[in-house]
Order: structure tokens, then C-alpha cells, then sequence
């Protein structure tokens, strides 16, 4: 569009344009008050995409300030690019999870991609070297061809962008449920590594030092990404294809080198990435935060395409970007770093004392805006908030009591659903031991990274079973948390901090706000009690498709400490004569489990129950038999319960079976989801000082003989199977959907 064809401040206001730009009639008002005046189309536009859920966190950022932020160990929470965590030595893990749903679903290889790129350069903006890249997916059924098309492209995308910058894929998880038919999640998480004097902040600060853009060069892709990703999709979203970006990783990654060698001159100032809403949101939050104004020649900024106006490039969100704030007169020593690497730094403004964000082209003003009003103090909205009419006839539910007949159908059944298969096909495409650090890699409770030049490593997860949270979203919060401690505890790691993504629908209707504030006070309390606080993080809503909303999916991004390499556990048994224990009891719980929906095909009825101070002692008992070197492996139970848990144990092993007992009712013994729970192989010798740290109880032993075989306390047989059938079952099903026609 050239400037001849934008509409004028009258037109836009008469016709109200602002409307299909993602601003309310009460928004545009006030804006027109703020400025003085009718704002210009440029201006419309820099105030909608800041103004959008996605980067101002307006309906949401009442129910954030619940979470706990703040620990001994926290050097920087939420606000900036990444959230970081002190690990000892110097040094500090910098971490944070971000969604590329929107643009996922309409296409899904460079948004799932651009997603990646996305959160690595969060992480090295604040000056760390990612190590470790991981994820959450959500998809529908894997029977449509659509959903197949969307999973397969997916997994390429971020495979193909993982691999390319050489950071190791390492963890992660996907799920499958008709509620994310029309509206799949892709979250990525990337934790790096840092020195704690290295340590940078995105401002823009002193009076005179110049604002340099560096990276690729500003095409059309992407414009407005920010308002797309804060709206329902419908129908017509196909349309909205060119707000997905295109990402370049082999540019990523010498983007990546530059910006880590610039972060150690002290001619740097400031330094942020190019995300969503691109060239506006980091020059406006970098000097809103820092208290001062940017002035920027839009003449001066690369461009990849002929005639771009102002509003082109101030919302193109074109990747591998970078805005850099430097002491004025060191200019010179940052464009001979950046062409070392073959890239352009280029001088297009400077730090100002007004406060302003003034725009210049061709000679003449095209915008002039205060920074804080796009960014500290854009809107915020305390939402209506009601209970969900499903949720009161859910509590009001008996207990469900399922009836299985055949106990090794239903194993072998449950060990075939998506969500619980093997995910060997999905991280098999990952390039998972690049940089050679990787100690656990994907398949496990959580991955495992070595930190070089130290004895520790670092454990990671991402987490969150979103029918418990549709359940009941305070307990299903709560669970969200508690299991990611317990993947991370499973590991030999002491959980440290947390990042999440809120997956939600449209927050403007009632029973949505109210799942999202539940789920977020669970989250809280849960955080609270285990000690993880909230360090960074995501949100997204509007994940709803011709009204329908996805589950509440607040997915949880954890990483622990290793304090020693020889604390290091998997799931899988060792060795035959082991004993096996398991910590906590079975309840007859089953909403919302694969049970029920194998059983049902749709889940109901209340979510498992979770006592916090049990979650925490068990987890500190474990953690501590790791740490005394008396634990041969670890499993937390989850989906699908004891059973799959068990099953999972000895598929990963080599060539091992077991043999163990249950009491009580089989289908609760087996399947059912209750919480705070492990499987736990201890070797004979470790049994007495097992049994002094540990409340567990001793099922079992480790076999040689590859089968799994579970009885009764009459000695009746409940499930003999070889374990070759399980893991056969258990490997094949997702390439099996995959290939089928159907």
C-alpha cells in the first residue's frame, strides 16, 4: 500500500477502520485523547498491535500478578526476554516458553519454525547462550487428514529450524483431543546458559546514543502477527497467511554468534529482539522501560521489498531481527563485529528525553506517540469472570466406575492412544545431541543437559494435562505444576523456577476468564508450595475456531538443578533382582483419565484430587534417596496410570520384564490417574536405607525374562504380556495413524 492509498486520521475515525485493525470504539477515543488528536493510519497501527492481547497482556495481566515472581535464587522475572535463575558458580539458567498457535494452524512449518526462532532469541537478547530447545503440542484426533497434515509440518518445522541453528531439541510433549481440531498448540521453550556479570536488559537509555537495527532485512511478512494471534480463528483465517512469518535459521544462528560476542562490549547499551508486533514493540517497550523516547528515521531501515510505507515497517514482523541501543561514538566497533559474521548493523535513530516514539520518512513526521501509553500503560480490562453452568454438573457427578472386562486388551489399548504412545517418531526428526551435552535424551520423565566446565546439569519438562484443568482449572492447575516437579525429581534434579504458556479461548467470555483465573490460582498455590516461582512466560488466547474453545491448557515449562552427575536417573529398570516400590496409593479416580476416554470418548466428572503438602513431602523423600544414590530408576505415574507407568519401565529397558502384586480393586490399581505418585527400582543392598527415606511400598522385583506380569494378593493372574507385544504396540501406533488412509 503506498501512502497515497492510506486513509486519512477523519476517514479511518467516519469509518471506523481502527475496528478491523483489533481496536475497540472506547480504545480509539482514547488514543484520540492521549494524542491530542485523530491518530494517522501509521499511528492506529502502532497503537493496535501494542494495544493487542498478545503484547500488552491487557485481560490478563490482573490475573498474572497472582503468580509468586520472586525467590532467593530469581535474578529477573517476568518483563523482560527471558526469565533467569542463579545456579551456583557465576553462573544462571535463562529461560521461557512462548506460543506460535495461530500462525501453526494456518502454516504450520514456518510457524511452528518462526516460533523456534522466536524463543531462541529471547534467550540470547538477555545475553545467554541457548542449549536446549523443547516443546508442547496439541493437536486434534490424529484420524483426519487435516490434523495429520498440520502434526507432520509441525514437527517438521521445528525440526528443520532446531537442527539448522544447531541447538538440541531435547524435550517436550504432544497430545491429542477433538478440542484442538480447528486450533492446534505449538509452544516452544528454550533454555540457555549464562554468567551472571553478562547479564542484559532490553532499554533504551542516554540522551544521544544511537538506535541500530541489525539482522535480516523488513519484508511484508508478519504485518500485524500480533492482532492475528489475538483474535478467534474462523473461516477466513485462511486469509490472513501473510501475517505468518518466514524464518531463515542459517541467519539465526550467525544473528545468534554476533549478538553473544556484542553482549560482552560495554559499548552496548541496550539490546531486545524484533518479536511480535516487530520494530514497534521493541523500540516502545525499550524506552518505556528505560524512561526515556526513541527517535527513528524509517528511511534508514534494511528492506527486503520496494516501496514500504511506515506502516509496512513498523509491523512487520520479519524474523531474525534485532534492535540494539549503543554509547554514541562506539558505532564504528558494532558494525565491524556484525560484518564479521556477514550481517548489517545499520544506524537508524537515536535515544531521546521526551518520551516519545517519533517516526521519520522522507523528510516528515509519520508518527509521534508517548512510549508509555503504548506500552506500561496501555489498557487494562478486569474482565467478567462466571462458572461454567458443565463445571457445577461435573462436581455434581458421582464417581465414575468403569467396567473392564479384559485387563491386557485395555493395556495394550491405552499404550496405543497418541497422547500416551511412544513419541519416537515426533523427536526421532530432532537433532538431540548436537553440542553433545544432552545426558537424557527425549523419552524420558525429563531431558537431561550436561553445564559444561561443572559437575551439575540441568533437568527440563513441559507439562500439563489439559482435561484435568477443563475438569476443574484450580485443581487441574495445581496438577499442571506438581507433575512438571515431579518429571524434574524423577531426573535427580531439584525443581528451580517455572515458565508457562496460558493457552486459553476468548477471555471475553465469562466461563472462559473463569477457567484462565482458577487455573492461575491453582498454578499459584502450587508454585508456592514447591517453591518454583514463576520467572517468565506467555499468553494466548483466543485459541477458539468458529466459537469453539480448545481446553484451558496452561502448559508449564520447568527446569531443575542436578547439583551432581551421578544423580542423574531414568525411568527405565537397570537390572533383573531390583526391587521395585511404588510411592503413593491408587483412589478410584478416573475423570478426565485415558481411561475414560478410551471407554467413553469423552471425558467427565470431577478431576483427580492433589494434597500439596503430600506432593511436596513425597518429592523431597525422593529427591533425597536420588541424592544418597540409593534409587536404580524413577517414574512419576500419569496418563493412563499405574499400568502404562510400569509398562514404560520395562519397554525402555533392555531385555527386562517384572513381576509385581497389586491389592485392591484391579481397575483402580491399574488405570486410575491419582496423584503424587512414582515407581521407584532400588538394588537389594539399597533396600534398608531406601526404606528409611522413602514412604513407599515394595511391590516387586526386576525380571530377566522381558515379560510384564502382574497378579493379585491371591496370586491370580491380572496382566501377562510379553513386553516385545507392548512396545510394539506402544512404538507402532503413531506411524500407524500416520500411514493409514483413513
Amino acid at each position: 500500500m503506498s501512502l497515497m492509498l492510506e486513509p486519512s486520521p477523519t476517514l479511518i475515525k467516519e469509518e471506523k477502520i481502527y475496528r478491523d485493525m483489533g481496536l475497540t470504539d472506547e480504545e480509539f477515543a482514547m488514543i484520540e485523547k492521549i494524542l491530542g488528536r485523530l491518530p494517522n493510519y501509521t499511528e492506529t497501527g502502532i497503537f493496535s498491535v501494542m494495544w493487542s492481547e498478545h503484547c500488552s497482556y491487557k485481560n490478563s495481566k490482573p490475573v498474572l500478578k497472582k503468580f509468586p515472581t520472586e525467590g532467593e535464587k530469581v535474578l529477573q522475572g517476568p518483563g523482560e526476554g527471558a526469565g533467569i535463575v542463579d545456579i551456583g558458580d557465576g553462573l544462571a539458567v535463562v529461560f521461557k516458553i512462548e506460543s506460535h498457535n495461530h500462525p501453526s494452524a494456518i502454516e504450520p512449518y514456518q510457524g511452528a519454525a518462526t516460533g523456534v526462532g522466536g524463543i531462541i532469541r529471547d534467550v540470547f537478547s538477555m545475553g545467554a547462550r541457548p542449549i536446549a530447545l523443547l516443546n508442547s503440542l496439541r493437536f486434534g484426533e490424529l484420524t483426519s487428514p487435516r490434523v495429520k497434515y498440520l502434526f507432520e509440518n509441525v514437527v517438521a518445522g521445528i525440526a528443520g529450524y532446531g537442527n539448522c541453528v544447531g541447538i538440541p531439541t531435547v524435550g517436550g510433549e504432544v497430545q491429542f483431543d477433538p478440542a484442538y481440531e480447528g486450533n492446534p498448540l505449538v509452544n516452544a521453550m528454550c533454555v540457555g546458559i549464562i554468567r551472571h556479570e553478562e547479564i542484559q536488559r532490553g532499554v533504551a537509555s542516554g540522551v544521544g546514543n544511537t538506535v541500530m537495527y541489525v539482522g535480516a532485512k523488513t519484508g511484508r511478512d508478519g504485518i500485524h502477527g500480533a492482532t492475528f494471534a489475538s483474535e478467534e480463528l474462523t473461516e477466513q483465517s485462511e486469509e490472513k497467511r501473510p501475517a505468518v512469518q518466514v524464518g531463515d535459521p542459517f541467519m539465526e544462528k550467525l544473528l545468534l554468534e554476533a549478538c553473544l560476542e556484542v553482549v560482552k562490549s560495554d559499548a552496548l547499551v541496550g539490546i531486545q529482539d524484533m518479536g511480535a508486533a516487530g520494530l514497534t514493540s521493541s523500540s516502545a517497550e525499550m524506552a518505556s522501560k528505560a524512561g526515556f523516547g526513541i527517535e527513528m528515521n524509517l528511511d534508514l531501515v534494511p528492506q527486503r521489498e520496494a516501496g514500504m510505507t511506515p506502516y509496512e515497517m513498523m509491523l512487520s514482523e520479519s524474523q531474525e531481527r534485532m534492535l540494539l541501543v549503543v554509547k554514541k561514538g562506539r558505532e564504528q566497533e558494532i558494525y565491524d563485529l556484525f560484518a564479521k559474521y556477514g550481517l548489517e548493523a545499520k544506524a537508524i535513530g537515536k535515544v531521546t528525553d521526551d518520551k516519545m516514539l517519533r517516526l521519520y520518512f522522507r523528510g516528515e513526521v509519520a508518527a509521534e506517540i508517548p512510549v508509555d501509553a503504548l506500552a506500561k500503560d496501555a489498557p487494562v480490562y478486569h474482565k467478567p469472570s462466571k462458572e461454567p453452568a458443565y463445571y457445577r454438573e461435573f462436581q455434581e457427578m458421582a464417581p465414575y466406575v468403569p467396567t473392564v472386562e479384559n485387563y491386557e486388551e485395555t493395556l495394550l489399548s491405552l499404550l496405543a492412544q497418541p497422547t500416551i504412545a511412544s513419541k519416537e517418531w515426533v523427536y526421532e526428526q530432532y537433532d538431540y545431541m548436537v553440542r553433545t551435552n544432552t545426558v537424557v535424551a527425549p523419552g524420558s520423565d525429563a531431558a537431561v543437559i550436561r553445564i559444561r566446565g561443572t559437575n551439575k546439569a540441568l533437568a527440563m519438562t513441559t507439562d500439563c494435562n489439559s482435561r484435568y484443568i477443563y475438569l476443574d482449572p484450580e485443581t487441574g492447575g495445581k496438577i499442571a505444576v506438581a507433575e512438571a516437579a515431579r518429571n524434574v525429581v524423577c531426573s535427580g534434579a531439584k525443581p528451580l523456577a517455572i515458565t508457562d504458556c496460558l493457552n486459553f479461548g476468548n477471555p471475553e467470555k465469562p466461563e472462559i476468564f473463569w477457567q484462565l483465573e482458577k487455573a492461575v490460582d491453582g498454578m499459584s498455590a502450587a508454585c508456592r508450595m514447591l517453591e518454583t516461582p514463576v520467572i517468565s512466560g506467555n499468553v494466548s488466547l483466543y485459541n477458539e475456531t468458529n466459537g469453539e474453545a480448545v481446553y484451558p491448557t496452561p502448559v508449564v515449562g520447568m527446569v531443575g538443578l542436578v547439583e551432581d552427575l551421578a544423580h542423574i536417573t531414568t525411568q527405565e529398570f537397570k537390572q533383573a533382582g531390583d526391587l521395585i516400590y511404588v510411592i503413593g496409593e491408587a483412589k478410584p479416580e478416573f475423570g478426565g483419565s485415558e481411561l475414560q476416554k478410551l471407554l467413553n470418548g469423552n471425558i467427565f466428572g470431577k478431576a483427580p484430587s492433589l494434597d500439596l503438602e503430600i506432593e511436596v513431602t513425597r518429592q523431597k523423600e525422593l529427591l533425597a534417596a536420588i541424592r544418597a544414590g540409593v534409587v536404580a530408576s524413577a517414574h512419576d505415574i500419569a496418563e493412563g496410570g499405574f499400568a502404562v507407568a510400569l509398562a514404560e519401565c520395562v519397554m525402555n529397558a533392555n531385555g527386562l520384564g517384572a513381576k509385581v502384586t497389586i491389592n485392591g480393586d484391579a481397575v483402580t490399581e491399574l488405570f486410575s490417574e491419582a496423584q503424587s505418585r512414582f515407581i521407584v527400582s532400588v538394588k537389594k543392598e539399597h533396600q534398608a536405607e531406601f526404606e528409611r527415606l522413602v514412604e513407599a511400598k515394595l511391590i516387586g522385583e526386576v525380571t530377566a525374562d522381558a515379560l510384564l506380569h502382574i497378579e493379585n494378593e491371591q496370586g491370580e493372574k491380572v496382566v501377562h504380556l510379553p513386553v516385545e507385544q507392548m512396545r510394539s504396540v506402544w512404538k507402532g501406533a503413531i506411524p500407524c495413524l500416520l500411514k493409514s488412509k483413513a
